[in-house]
């Protein structure tokens, strides 16, 4: 983790987004290998834009091309995870390339895909899982330690920005500032009101997905507003999350439930008398989902998933609250006395509420105009212009509207949905997909 300390010339930024590809005329979700499928999806891409395949013994699964790769969730849910790169006009640049080729590949097949939280009409048994071996092992395990597990693996799709650090105390800053904030992002990007072709009541119900998922590995990291927070620190809470999988030979063995410091003892029941490799231990930092993760860098993973603007709009907040050293001292004095019972009650109460959520004496959308005022400092104090003048600030302007009506997306989709569309969700997939 150390390793990823970089001098802040080198920092860079990471946008990572999923969607829910359909057939357009049934509008079920695809399967791996069937006619117009996720299978096919795949290699037009590879075919037609020069990506390079990876396979998981006979099935491709992901592709990689400068930097990039795309990969897939386990119900098919298609994930581009981007480049590092130097502004969020770069990072923008590269989530329209990557849709546009995607629409390229898929008109031919009578396929689209959607950007949403949680989908909006499909059953957890009307999807199928894809063809990678740590899926199964999850999708067994889940069940043990939560009762929504299996919907955030098949159902949920999501907006992730990932951003540096110079030092061992820029990243517990950053970490404190931003687990502090998640909430008031989850509440701007709230974007899956329904289920099964209802209202669920919620304005993330991806969000609330996560508090039912597996206590042991998601929601709020109480020892990171603690004194003593650090790398160390986080690597002591990652050994006691129960382990996934280990692969070897190409075969993921089922260790779930297990110990990795077992594992760091040579006493692994999964594998006993082996020791991890380095790769062993990256595999294991990507089975935690608290609200904000670390890895060389810091996961932001807040936000429902959405159109192309709020793709590109969720770097531009978190790199002008985070990259400015200014910024991020006031947001820290700004946060410092909130409790542990109040993050926790904005967690759980935020997917319900989103903006309108209570919070001493104000509502979040409060917070959230005052948080985007200083994301807008932030961006316009790095003054990176496009090719037509504008600075990074320009992509905020989604967030902006949606802050100054007080109206998230799930409630401007929940209003269309109990009027022009009759409560009928096949209009949603007509209106919003990609």
């Amino acid at each position: 983790m150390a390793q990823g300390c970089k001098p802040r010339e080198q920092w860079r930024v990471g946008t990572e987004h999923e969607k829910f590809g359909f057939h357009n005329q049934s509008l079920r979700p695809l399967t791996y290998d069937e006619p117009g499928g996720i299978r096919e999806v795949l290699r037009g891409l590879e075919q037609q834009f020069n990506w390079q395949s990876i396979y998981e013994g006979e099935h491709i699964i992901a592709l990689k091309r400068d930097g990039c790769s795309i990969t897939l969730e386990p119900g098919g849910q298609l994930e581009l995870s981007g480049a590092p790169l130097e502004n969020v006009h770069q990072t923008c640049t590269e989530t329209g390339i990557h849709l546009k080729e995607v629409k390229t590949v898929c008109e031919p097949l009578g396929v689209s895909f959607l950007g949403m939280g949680f989908h909006p009409k499909a059953t957890r048994k009307e999807i199928s899982y894809m063809p990678k071996g740590r899926y199964k092992i999850m999708s067994n395990y889940m069940p043990k330690v939560g009762t929504l597990g299996l919907d955030m693996m098949k159902r949920t799709c999501t907006i992730q920005a990932n951003l540096d650090f110079s030092s061992e105390a820029d990243m517990v800053q950053k970490f404190q500032v931003s687990l502090a904030l998640q909430p008031l992002a989850t509440a701007l990007f709230a974007n899956s009101p329904f289920k099964e072709g209802q209202d669920s009541g919620m304005v993330s119900l991806r969000s609330h997905i996560w508090t039912d998922t597996d206590p042991d590995r998601c929601g709020v990291l109480p020892f990171v507003f603690e004194a003593g927070m650090g790398f160390e620190r986080y690597v002591d809470y990652m050994l006691d999350v129960p382990m996934y999988f280990v692969y070897r030979n190409d075969q993921y063995i089922d260790a779930s439930g297990q110990s990795f410091r077992d594992f760091m003892n040579g006493r692994l029941p999964a594998l006993p008398g082996a020791f991890p490799t380095i790769k062993d231990w990256e595999d294991h930092l990507t089975t935690a989902f608290p609200e904000v993760r670390l890895k060389k860098f810091l996961e932001m993973r807040g936000a429902d998933g959405g159109p192309w603007r709020r793709i590109c709009a969720l770097p531009a907040l978190w790199v002008g609250l985070l990259y400015d050293q200014d910024v991020l001292n006031q947001i820290s004095d700004w946060v410092a006395d909130w409790t542990l019972e109040e993050h926790e009650m904005l967690r759980n109460e935020v997917p319900k509420t989103g903006l309108a959520t209570c919070f001493r004496g104000l509502k979040v959308r409060d917070l959230s105009l005052k948080m985007l005022d200083l994301a807008r400092q932030g961006l316009e104090k790095r003054a990176i212009k496009s090719s037509c003048g504008k600075d990074e600030s320009c992509y905020l302007e989604p967030l902006q509207i949606i802050a100054d009506t007080g109206v998230t997306p799930a409630e401007r989709k929940r209003g269309q949905f109990h009027g022009v569309w009759h409560e009928n969700i096949d209009e949603l997939f007509e209106i919003y997909s990609y």
